[in-house]
């Protein structure tokens, strides 16, 4: 400011220098850092919500995309008229342009978001019972004749394309009595049942002669994959169909599909089929996002049985015998369930991170104020009130942090596309107003009243107020509360519904809480250590060691903020490294559980018997550690139970090595038991020269067959001999039947013990070798040999989007963390940086070396950042611990549609989560002590040892 003068006209004018523009003249570097740091918050609070939604909606259409196409189209049917409407009306519904316009009325009636693929949507006639095909020539495996279904489909001409002769016509007005139509057939059918272009196959009438079907052209399908044939496979491709019957081997016939004309329709009346119109709508998947599942669903019940039936049965649209039928509504409800399982974990890293950005946004605003306290002290002091200076300090910030927030949100919604833009701008907009208000508040907090030049505010001497203790006490209520919260109900909300909302947010922010209450303990008994070494290191000869506990001692009693920050960086970091751990555990769990070792192999066939030599060939394989031989047998009838029923299916029955089969199973981890468990009872199961049926022998069994057998010998009959077992053991499970119930016994007790399967265990497995040693011995007639490899299923389980984008998260949820609690450990460092240079300016001139002037730096920040690694590490463990019960990480690792069932994954700590960035900590401080040791000793002492420098 500078004096008035006065101006043209006399008036005085007071000469002002304009408040911002001096101050970030004054200090760009400061300005600059702030708006990167700004830049970065914002847009991982923007990126976030629209991370969620992205692949939230990319894992309901993938949902879609790869169900099969009979679960995810939606079916409206419709029977032929009967016999009582008249034949021209029966004839003319079954008709192509009838059946077209039907089409247009059905898609343009749908009711939103459900949206037709025009693409895939195939609509026509069809013979809902498989007709006969009469002609002797066709091929019938077993005296069977083959089964046809014949489609009037529209759309051949689009989805195919024509290898020979020609597609099918309707000649004239084709009726019910019309004794011959035309047909396409595809390359796989015409080359499976013989037929040729020109060939005329017959198939039975009703009250008529049998129907002629002239085959006109034959066809390839474009893309087999698209529901116009997927939905009904044998469109495309004929199937060889196993009869039901009591016979063995059970007799086979052939189901296949002739492709007719749309207009030859009304042929169909004429046959056994009973005809049936049908409109497969395949939903458009592009269209849709996460948010309209609650929606699709709603529509989809509607559909099935509610007003929009009932709009599809009027008159003018399908008729009143229209009906729905479709698996959407299943493949939503798998959708929303999983993302019911997912969003309150992964809200869980969102919230941590959240809190570290929100405490170093903090952190960096009073680092300004204390760096300007003389500054503002000076203003106070001459007048200035509390909200003029705030006022200034806001506007001071906010030029620096609207522009940065608003760079941060474009960077955002540039790299996050496809999500909505609200979340993201609130986001945002909160990071940018605690980066504005940061300042003020810690000013205007910090200056309420006057304040002593010169005043210490060391911890050691600092005693809480009556505020904060009622304060950390409501803090630790919360705290426990969330807890016990999730340990009683889980992670998810209380509705388990898969809503929008469905996910509670004090049960998510639980590792926050914890990480919370333990800086405020680990503040208040920090000073006990320092107070206790402070006296025998005051006996030492050396200074260092006084020194630099005395200027830990001496640390602001703010010094909670950067603790909090490195505490729940740490236990975000902890719990999201163990999240990923968990599932990439879980996924080696359920592997394991799909093959029973490293290696399964098998035989499939007529002779259910490995061929001699396998076993010894197999061992010496590269990479091959051990090789268990076992015998199972599928479909082993248990005995009655007490009220006379017995088992619809049998259990697998294993025979087993007992030494050999333990140690596999301790190796596995799947059912470890004491081999003596399985002692031999003697005479191989032969007694007198014959079978032994009343041997009794030990066995292991699953649960639910140990249930069943009960506690007494039971008969067993089998293959391998008939016997009586009693259960010595129980396991829920075993590497020869993973997943299965099953009953284990010595295979030197049966009559029949060859061997079915080789359990392979190895650390370096050559699958590829493996592979070319089996496929030696499987050339044999009955001697089809399978491989199945733990690494092949490893693989298999490939991330959904949904999976993916959460795993996404925890990892830059664990990498963000990391950052900011770097951030928060050099702007703690920081804030003190120079009292310690000009301290160690002073002490140089009484004779401390370098050396030693390193060492004092670095002790005085141990204790600090020793209590944040150790105390970081111990609450990370602790939270994990303490929240396990109700982390539940299945449907994180493993899909709905996965094989392999999982009874659970349950969060455990990772220690290497645990113990890296607690050691990183460390080192970083170690690493900052030394560069302001060497950047003071390149500073030299003149600068920092100015006259009147308060410092």
């Amino acid at each position: 400011m500078g004096a008035p003068v006065p101006d043209r006209e006399g008036r005085p004018v007071r000469i002002v220098a304009p408040w911002v523009r001096t101050r970030l003249r004054t200090a760009p570097g400061a300005a600059a850092a702030m708006a990167v740091l700004v830049v970065l918050t914002a847009y991982l609070a923007a990126a976030f919500p629209r991370s969620v939604d992205a692949y939230e909606t990319n894992g309901l259409r993938h949902d879609i995309r790869t169900a099969v196409a009979a679960e995810s189209v939606l079916e409206v049917g419709m029977r032929a008229p009967g016999p009582g409407v008249r034949q021209a009306d029966r004839e003319e519904v079954l008709r192509g342009a009838w059946v077209a316009r039907a089409q247009g009325k059905i898609t343009g009636s749908l009711p939103a978001p459900v949206r037709a693929d025009e693409g895939g949507s195939a609509y026509g006639v069809r013979t809902s019972q498989p007709v006969e095909g009469t002609d002797a020539w066709l091929p019938a495996p077993d005296n069977l004749p083959p089964m046809l279904t014949l489609a009037a489909q529209a759309g051949l001409d689009r989805h195919s394309t024509l290898r020979e002769g020609r597609l099918p016509r309707a000649e004239g007005a084709v009726t019910e009595r019309t004794g011959e139509v035309e047909a396409a057939v595809t390359a796989a059918t015409a080359k499976s049942l013989g037929i040729k272009v020109g060939s005329v196959v017959h198939v039975p009438g009703v009250d008529r002669d049998e129907l002629g079907v002239r085959i006109t052209g034959i066809v390839v399908p474009r893309d087999p994959a698209n529901s116009y044939w997927a939905v009904e496979p044998t469109l495309g491709s004929p199937a060889l169909v196993t009869k039901p019957t009591r016979d063995l081997p059970p007799p086979r016939y052939w189901r296949a599909s002739l492709l007719l004309a749309p207009d030859a329709a009304p042929a169909l009346l004429g046959t056994t089929g009973e005809p049936q119109v049908y409109w497969r709508i395949a939903p458009d998947a592009g269209a849709l996002t996460a948010r309209d599942a609650p929606q699709l669903a709603s529509r989809i019940a509607s559909l099935e049985n509610g007003p929009e039936l009932t709009r599809l049965r009027a008159p003018t649209v399908v008729g009143p015998s229209a009906v729905v039928a479709t698996g959407l509504d299943e493949i939503v409800a798998a959708h929303r369930s999983m993302r019911s399982a997912i969003a309150p974990v992964v809200t869980v890293a969102a919230l941590g991170i959240g809190a570290v950005a929100a405490v170093v946004l903090v952190m960096a605003g009073s680092l300004l104020a204390v760096r300007r306290q003389a500054e503002l002290a000076l203003l106070r002091s001459r007048g200035g009130s509390l909200r003029a200076i705030g006022g200034r300090l806001l506007a001071e910030t906010a030029v620096i942090a609207v522009p940065a927030t608003a760079v941060g949100l474009l960077l955002a919604v540039l790299t996050v596309p496809e999500a909505r833009l609200l979340p993201a701008v609130a986001a945002a907009g909160c990071a940018g107003l605690l980066a504005c208000a940061a300042l003020p508040v810690r000013a205007v907090v910090r200056h309420r009243r006057p304040r002593p030049h010169g005043g210490r505010e060391d911890l050691v001497q600092a005693r809480p107020s009556r505020r904060r203790t009622i304060a950390e006490l409501t803090l630790l209520a919360l705290a426990i509360g969330a807890v016990l919260a999730l340990r009683r109900r889980g992670t998810g909300g209380s509705g388990g519904s898969g809503a929008v909302d469905d996910v509670d947010y004090l049960v998510s922010s639980a590792p926050i809480l914890v990480g919370l209450i333990a800086a405020l303990v680990l503040v208040r008994l920090y000073p006990l250590p320092l107070r206790f070494a402070g006296r025998p290191a005051g006996r030492l000869r050396g200074a260092v060691g006084f020194l630099s506990l005395a200027r830990a001692g001496r640390a602001a009693s703010s010094g909670a903020l950067p603790l909090l920050a490195l505490l729940i960086a740490l236990t975000t970091a902890a719990f999201g490294g163990s999240v990923l751990a968990g599932i990439d555990g879980a996924r080696e769990r359920a592997a394991v559980l799909a093959t029973g070792a490293d290696a399964r192999i098998s035989v499939v066939g007529s002779s259910p018997v490995l061929p001699d030599g396998l076993a010894a060939a197999v061992r010496g394989s590269a990479g091959v550690g051990e090789v268990t031989a076992i015998r199972v047998e599928y479909g082993v009838p248990l005995p009655s139970d007490a009220k006379g029923f017995r088992t619809a299916l049998g259990v697998t029955m294993i025979g087993v090595e007992p030494k050999a089969y333990a140690r596999l199973a301790r190796q596995t981890g799947l059912g470890e038991f004491p081999a003596g468990a399985l002692k031999s009872v003697g005479g191989g199961g032969v007694r007198d020269g014959g079978s032994d049926a009343g041997r009794v022998l030990p066995a292991i069994a699953s649960p639910a067959v140990a249930e069943r057998l009960g506690d007494q010998p039971r008969d067993i009959q089998s293959a391998a001999g008939d016997f009586k077992v009693r259960v010595a053991e129980i396991r829920a499970n075993t590497p020869g039947a993973p997943g299965g119930d099953y009953l284990l016994v010595n295979a030197a007790d049966l009559t029949q013990r060859a061997p079915t399967t080789l359990l392979v265990t190895g650390g370096k497995l050559d699958g590829d070798a493996l592979r070319r040693t089996v496929a030696g011995f499987g050339t044999g007639p009955g001697n089809g040999l399978t491989v199945k490899l733990r690494s092949d299923e490893r693989k298999a389980f490939v991330n959904t989007p949904m999976q993916e984008g959460a795993e996404r998260i925890y990892a830059a949820a664990i990498a963000a963390g990391a950052g900011y609690a770097l951030l928060a450990l050099l702007l703690s460092l920081s804030q003190t940086a120079p009292e310690r240079l000009t301290l160690l300016a002073r002490l140089r001139t009484m004779g401390l070396t370098r050396r030693q002037g390193r060492q004092l730096l670095g002790l005085e920040v141990l204790p600090q950042a020793l209590l944040a690694a150790v105390g970081g590490a111990f609450v990370g463990w602790a939270t994990i611990v303490l929240l396990a019960p109700g982390v539940d990480l299945v449907r994180l690792a493993l899909t709905a549609t996965s094989d392999v069932t999982l009874d659970g994954a349950p969060l455990q700590a990772d220690p290497w989560s645990l113990v890296l960035p607690a050691v990183g900590v460390l080192a970083l401080a170690a690493a900052v002590s030394v560069v302001q040791a060497w950047w003071a000793g390149r500073q030299g002492s003149i600068n920092e040892l100015r006259a009147g420098d308060s410092r």
